[in-house]
Parts: C-alpha cells; structure tokens; sequence
C-alpha cells in the first residue's frame, strides 16, 4: 500500500528522510568493511597465536637449559 501525499513539502520531507538514510547505510556499510579489513591483516590474525607461540619457546629454551645444566 503506497502513502498518499497532499503535498510536495511531504514529499520533499520523506525524500529527505530517504536521502539521510541511504547515506546513514553507506557509511555504516564502509565502516564494517573497513573493520573488516582490519580485522584480516596477516599481522591482526597471528596476534591471536602469540600467546601460544610465547608459551612454546619459553618451554623450548627453558627445557634446553635444564639440559645444558644436566651435563
């Protein structure tokens, strides 16, 4: 069911509403792509593997040095 207008002011008013809308979307649309981007660099997706690499080496070099001392 389409709306009635009365007037062009009406018109104008929701073509306006419109028009605010469409760019509200666009940039929430560029936004989320961005943040998106970001969240996919190599360096943003390794980041989340640091901790679990840190823990590997220290346990590495620690049990190379309880190695080392044992000789």
């Amino acid at each position: 069911m389409s709306k009635r207008y009365t007037s062009f002011k009406e018109i104008d008013k929701d073509l306006k509403i419109l028009n605010l809308q469409r760019e509200i979307a666009v940039e929430d649309l560029k936004l989320t792509y961005s943040e998106t981007r970001k969240s996919l660099y190599p360096t943003h997706l390794l980041g989340g593997f640091s901790g679990i690499i840190q823990k590997l080496a220290i346990s590495f070099l620690a049990k190379k040095i309880m190695e080392r001392l044992s000789r």
